[in-house]
């Protein structure tokens, strides 16, 4: 099973555009709380990505995957790095935590693949 996790985020930020013009005031309130939750504190930025990709292999959301795989990237996580948040997923997860992990690993690879030009 291959999946292009960029191009299920591409196809996704369309439907989240309509989803922000049809409620607006919701969808800025999550923005807002996405911004606070996300910005340097105790733990940088990578770290909370780190989390919040592993949390979504948790919930098994094929979207945040693709999202957090890509913002993961962006903030300088290594592929050592996901794969250790990956394995905390696993740990609390089980065994439908392995098969998401396995698919988030993959879209990782995928934006470093992209981003190196590949």
């Amino acid at each position: 099973m291959h999946k292009d996790w960029p191009e299920m985020a591409a196809e996704l930020n369309p439907l989240v555009t309509a989803l922000r013009e049809g409620h607006p005031d919701v969808m800025r309130a999550f923005s807002q709380m996405a911004q606070s939750a996300t910005k340097p504190g105790a733990l940088d930025v990578k770290t909370k990505e780190l989390i919040a990709f592993a949390v979504s292999v948790a919930v098994r959301c094929d979207a945040c995957i693709a999202f957090h795989a890509k913002a993961a990237l962006k903030h300088g996580a290594t592929r050592e790095e996901v794969a250790e948040a990956l394995g905390m997923a696993v740990y609390m997860g089980a065994g439908p935590s392995v098969m998401y992990a396995a698919q988030a690993l993959e879209a990782f690879d995928q934006y470093a693949a992209q981003a190196a030009g590949a």
